[in-house]
């Protein structure tokens, strides 16, 4: 292929496509212990508290963590699960695994509550156990789960939690900002995302939003140095500093996605666009002859996974290549029931880019030789 000075589109559910202006933002050095940048990112914290429609009055905080998105939510159960504490994790996909092998991991006693990975969680069955067993302490989920794009009932789940008194964790990485979340209707104690999902900044951090007083646990409770979230907390008080080297340049193009994300109509704009990129897809797709996944009732509009092509011609690995060569990264299946591919719809794209994605997947299917009935 000839160099191109344009990017190829990222159809991912981050790391994702961003702006220009947010790229730039990252051309400039900053100094961890200046005041002006420590300014900003207290500025960050509060913004993202306000993103959540909670208050720093309320006893509310927004915790700035280095790493991935799997970093804040392992924070959470490393910190602020007590040693005698108990989690039952929600699973219908890859993430609410990954939060059981976290558990295993720090050692935290756990049950787990499977549904198949098309079926969302079930607010019934997590009553039904909780009633039974008395020594969980703690209810994980997860919002949406990219494995599929499935999304899950987070509002039901967090009423059966509070209903019987347990403490409320979910994962909303690919949802926070582009889905409206009432932390008091849903009852959660705790929610964790990333800078590099629906606020459409780069890798660099996550963030957990909770009281303050549930992140400050007795001394000897936190299960690590790097991942306590208490001491990140007192650090952020002290001198607005992270303890250890933050990720300057991210938090520096942060700050410009969320001057996007205000401008764009915060999360009503955003989700307004999500939703009309997914329209777009689904529909230039089902002209192809390609049938999403999942049931319209439980399907997100931050990813959508489509069936393989029933095909002797189809190879994923081949139909890949092609369409990456015409300029459009999509993303590989992660579910075991069924052979799948996946195509984000947030990032800095838009219904245009949702076309021009459906067009070059054509174009790989004819040169592959496979010609499909389009779905009704």
């Amino acid at each position: 292929m000839l160099p191109t000075s344009k990017d190829q589109l990222l159809f991912t559910p981050g790391p994702l496509t961003t702006s220009l202006a947010v790229k730039q933002a990252m051309l400039h050095d900053a100094g961890s212990w200046h005041w002006t940048f420590n300014e900003r990112v207290s500025a960050i914290r509060q913004r993202l508290l306000g993103i959540a429609g909670v208050r720093k009055e309320d006893g509310w905080e927004a915790v700035l963590l280095q790493g991935s998105g799997t970093f804040g939510v392992e924070s959470v159960f490393a910190t602020c699960v007590p040693r005698d504490g108990k989690v039952v994790v929600l699973s219908n996909g890859a993430y609410g695994e990954r939060m059981i092998l976290m558990l295993q991991a720090l050692r935290i006693d756990h049950a787990i509550l499977r549904t198949q990975e098309d079926v969302p969680s079930d607010p019934a069955a997590l009553d039904a156990l909780l009633a039974a067993d008395p020594a969980i302490t703690h209810v994980a989920a997860v919002h949406c789960e990219t494995t599929t794009g499935i999304l899950n009932d987070i509002t039901a789940l967090g009423a059966v939690a509070r209903k019987h008194n347990r403490r409320y964790i979910v994962d909303a990485m690919s949802s926070f900002a582009a889905y409206a979340i009432d932390f008091n209707a849903a009852g959660i104690d705790f929610l964790i995302s990333s800078a590099n999902k629906c606020l459409e900044g780069v890798p660099g951090f996550s963030f957990v939003i909770g009281k303050r007083a549930q992140f400050l646990v007795p001394e000897g409770t936190a299960r690590s140095l790097s991942l306590d979230l208490g001491s990140q907390l007192k650090g952020f008080e002290k001198n607005a500093q992270f303890r250890y080297t933050p990720p300057t340049h991210s938090l520096l193009a942060f700050e410009q996605a969320l001057n996007e994300y205000d401008a764009e109509g915060g999360v009503a704009g955003r989700a307004a666009r999500y939703q009309a990129n997914h329209a777009a897809l689904v529909a230039g797709m089902r002209k192809l002859g390609l049938e999403p996944y999942l049931p319209p009732a439980v399907q997100s509009h931050i990813i959508t996974s489509f069936r393989f092509p029933a095909h002797p011609n189809f190879t994923f690995d081949a139909f890949y290549r092609r369409v990456s060569e015409k300029g459009f990264i999509l993303y590989p299946g992660k579910i075991s029931q069924a052979d799948t591919f996946r195509i984000g719809n947030i990032g800095r794209i838009f219904p245009a880019d949702m076309r021009q994605v459906v067009y070059a997947i054509g174009e790989a299917l004819d040169e592959m030789g496979i010609h499909l009935t389009p779905k009704a």
